[in-house]
């Protein structure tokens, strides 16, 4: 049995939960939108013809903040032609995934989805084959209360108060040649700041998000974001990161490692952000907002089979297995352990395109993924604790990785304090210990284990619960000091709270 220990003080404080950093995305990409979220004809949709199955599943996932409308998709989008009389809204081509856009669902349909299922809007713009104009015009019909133009354009369109959208995407992955517009670093650097200083003159209230290069692999890495930072430091807030992983090599360990250098990536990112501060002599800190990440490569071989111009295709929908799940959580994990500085991500995405959320004309499930993110959503709230993991490691391409990913959280409010820990080795157990004589009068209301003997298993609508949680997790408090048993390739959530 392997052995492994956490080193915590209670005084120790990495920083606090921004609970944004629990939030999903929506696109208009396959059937993310239509049947997903939005099926007028289903049984399980209501008046508006939203989905209450989904809704429900959604709700329970505690998402505070959902990216939309995307994605590659918004480099093309006309928000324009998403608002008004349904019957009189044209259908579009959708460029970005070769599929055809009915915009029988737009921003207000959106607006009154993110009630329903008791999140809020991250709002994209279009800085691809449009711009400033563009940005100015669309923060004026959401945010402005009335007396302008496209503020009284939205009343028109029957809704009186204003959605009042706090946070906005300058635009997605602008460094990638796959992307309508796509500019150099300083042509995007340049229509940010531009961009961002009209939306603040429009709303000074809201927050700006500003395209980092596209991922952590892209030739354009580190030279971008420090150019774009260099034209539009003073305008954002926050900086984004997009990444996915897939297992494409069959090689599991190699596979779960990948954390490793997701760690990687976002202290490069937090290096560069913090050097073009000092370079700028400025007081403001340029945060993060990791935008987008998951596990993508199941359904790359299907969906080149997939005919152009379709309407809402079955694209990108992988089928996730029980090692996905586990790389989701040491994710999941990572973002927590970079909370100082990380305030947003979004779970890409969140209905059937790469999503923990499955629909069909009969009903919803949940796919493996879904169970990691609604337990470290639902429990990773508070504060998290610098958390020293002494773990033994193995070799991978990105170094040594830990066989143990791992971070508390405290809840002083609440007087909780909650473990979560991925055992990554595929054939032995491991004996977790961590000193927690300050957090005395503190007892164990709960052990939950997310784990399968078949890495390779998968939830289907047949079998749903095929791979799920259970509360059979072996750990014990003695003299102060947690003990906990952790099977192989497993996930736990140990919560632990203050006798009453």
């Amino acid at each position: 049995m392997k052995k492994a220990r956490i080193i915590v003080d209670r005084n120790f404080i990495l920083g606090d939960v921004d609970n944004r950093i629990y939030g999903s995305f929506i696109e208009h990409l396959g059937r993310a939108v239509y049947e997903g979220i939005y099926q007028p004809e289903s049984p399980f949709a209501d008046e508006q013809g939203m989905r209450k199955d989904v809704i429900k599943l959604i709700q329970e996932l505690n998402v505070p903040v959902v990216r939309y409308p995307g994605g590659n998709f918004v480099s093309g989008y006309h928000w324009e032609d998403g608002v008004g009389e349904k019957d009189k809204r044209p259908s579009r081509v959708d460029l970005a995934w070769a599929t055809i856009e009915t915009n029988q669902f737009g921003l207000n349909e959106f607006m009154d989805w993110t009630k329903k299922a008791n999140t809020e809007a991250m709002m994209a713009v279009n800085l691809g084959t449009r711009g400033v104009e563009d940005a100015k015009n669309i923060v004026e019909y959401c945010n402005v209360p009335g007396g302008t133009y496209y503020s009284d354009l939205r009343k028109q369109h029957g809704y009186e108060a204003p959605h009042d959208i706090k946070l906005w995407c300058l635009g997605n992955e602008m460094d990638g040649p796959w992307q309508m517009g796509h500019k150099t670093a300083q042509e995007y650097g340049r229509i940010a700041a531009e961009a961002g200083r009209i939306m603040k003159m429009v709303d000074p209230s809201i927050e700006l998000v500003a395209c980092g290069s596209s991922a952590y692999g892209m030739k354009t890495f580190g030279y971008w974001e420090d150019q774009v930072l260099e034209e539009c430091y003073d305008q954002v807030d926050y900086l984004s990161l997009h990444q996915y992983y897939g297992n494409r090599d069959d090689n599991t360990p190699e596979f779960l490692a990948n954390s490793v250098e997701m760690d990687q990536f976002i202290d490069t990112v937090v290096s560069i952000c913090d050097s073009v501060r000092a370079r700028k002599k400025a007081k403001k800190r340029i945060n993060l907002s990791f935008d987008e990440w998951n596990v993508w490569y199941h359904s790359n071989n299907q969906d080149k089979k997939i005919p152009r111009w379709s309407k809402a295709p079955h694209q990108l929908e992988d089928v996730y297995n029980f090692e996905d799940a586990l790389l989701v959580a040491s994710m999941m994990i990572t973002l927590l352990r970079h909370a100082d500085r990380v305030k947003v991500a979004c779970l890409a995405q969140l209905v059937n395109v790469i999503a923990p959320i499955m629909t069909s004309d009969t009903g919803a499930w949940k796919q493996t993924i879904y169970y990691p993110f609604e337990m470290i959503s639902n429990y990773g709230r508070g504060k998290v604790l610098h958390t020293l993991v002494q773990s033994p490691v193995y070799e991978s391409r990105h170094g040594d990785a830990p066989y143990l990913d791992s971070v508390l959280t405290m809840d002083e409010e609440a007087e909780t304090l909650t473990l979560f820990a991925v055992n990554k080795s595929l054939d032995e157990s491991m004996e977790l210990t961590c000193d927690l004589r300050q957090f005395a009068g503190y007892e164990i209301r709960k052990h939950v284990v997310l784990r399968h003997e078949d890495v390779k298993a998968v939830n289907t609508e047949e079998n749903p619960n095929e791979v799920s949680p259970s509360c059979n997790g072996v750990s014990s408090i003695e003299n102060g000091v947690l003990t906990a048993q952790l099977q192989d390739k497993s996930f736990h959530m140990i919560q632990l709270a203050k006798k009453k």
